[in-house]
């Protein structure tokens, strides 16, 4: 039995919908904690980035887009997340508009999580040196997906995995190409439970660059990284999770280029879940994508190459709404 240590994922993950008003200051409420990464985009306009904003680096008017390579911005234009609060988040106008967050008449997701050793996620800045090293984290076990962007310079969002064929091997965030070899990226070095390594790569370790890294690690009955493989059918891969989705994230890796995709229980809180988000790409929401959200993971159920291609690897990452079964032995419902 999938039994977990976290009853309740929405401590540490939770998906919030709402619509903008164009006010400013406005708060977002319903998070339930108090977030440490928020991720927003415009389900219903392409005209709006993908935005990130964290404790960490701080709420300085300080964002990037996971859909671009550009370097961090500061004091942006279209508004940004101002600060963070116990149950939510802060939007403040850039000039006279706040299109990125708080449009109005827009819809928005906004993706939410707890930084936490106990849930798997760790975030981490530092400064570059042109060499090959390591870099410590707080995870207290190795990572199994990495993230590193460059902040003061225009370069791509580099993820490594042990869902991967290697550390050789990275896929890039911003962009829809599939996995590649770039040793120099993380020094072809698997994560341990104290550090993680980085090479010579400009991307991931300039002589005085600036860095952000979102680490990863999967948590039993919580959270998730692994991969799969298409069948190209309807009926397609079931994916073991060990709860009920409550966000998914996967990656074609191999074949011909492919968007990421992601889906979560709020746009869709009924199967089947068809309203996905483009990472890599400002785009409205997709609404042929479609996917099962189960009490033990998700089952692909298009034929799409992009979503289940037949042999393709797939590079995934899930989180829980409610573990297939909790700390008391009681097991979760379907949806």
């Amino acid at each position: 039995m999938a039994y977990t240590t976290i009853d309740n994922p929405a401590d540490y993950f939770n998906t919030v919908l709402y619509t903008g008003d164009a006010s400013s200051p406005r708060t977002i409420s319903g998070v339930g904690f108090q977030p440490d990464l928020n991720w927003s985009k415009s389900t219903n306009s392409a005209d709006y980035d993908h935005n990130v904003a964290d404790s960490v680096r701080g709420t300085s008017a300080y964002y990037l887009k996971t859909n671009t390579d550009v370097a961090e911005t500061g004091n942006p234009a279209a508004g940004y997340v101002s600060s963070f609060n116990s149950d939510g988040y802060v939007l403040t106008a850039g000039g006279s508009n706040n299109t990125n967050y708080n449009n109005n008449t827009t819809t928005y997701v906004s993706w939410n999580w707890k930084e936490s050793a106990t849930a798997g996620f760790d975030i981490v800045t530092f400064t570059g040196n042109g060499s090959n090293r390591t870099i410590s984290h707080s995870l207290g076990s190795a990572a199994d997906l990495l993230i590193v962007k460059r902040r003061d310079d225009a370069n791509d969002w580099r993820i490594g995995s042990s869902a991967l064929t290697n550390w050789v091997q990275h896929v890039n965030l911003n962009t829809y190409a599939a996995s590649d070899a770039l040793a120099a990226a993380f020094n072809s070095t698997a994560p341990t439970s104290s550090v993680f390594s980085v090479g010579t790569s400009p991307s991931t370790n300039a002589d005085g660059g600036t860095y952000l890294a979102y680490l990863f690690r999967s948590v039993q009955g919580y959270s998730r990284v692994g991969n799969f493989v298409g069948n190209a059918s309807t009926n397609g891969t079931m994916v073991w999770t060990g709860f009920r989705p409550a966000y998914v994230i996967f990656k074609k890796t191999s074949g011909s280029n492919a968007n990421w995709q992601a889906w979560d229980n709020k746009r869709d809180p009924e199967n089947s879940v068809n309203n996905s988000s483009l990472p890599d790409d400002s785009a409205a929401d997709q609404t042929d994508q479609e996917i099962d959200f189960l009490s033990t993971g998700f089952k692909i159920r298009t034929t799409g190459h992009h979503v289940n291609g037949s042999g393709i690897v797939f590079l995934y990452m899930a989180f829980a709404e409610q573990p297939f079964v909790n700390s008391n032995g009681v097991p979760c419902n379907a949806r």
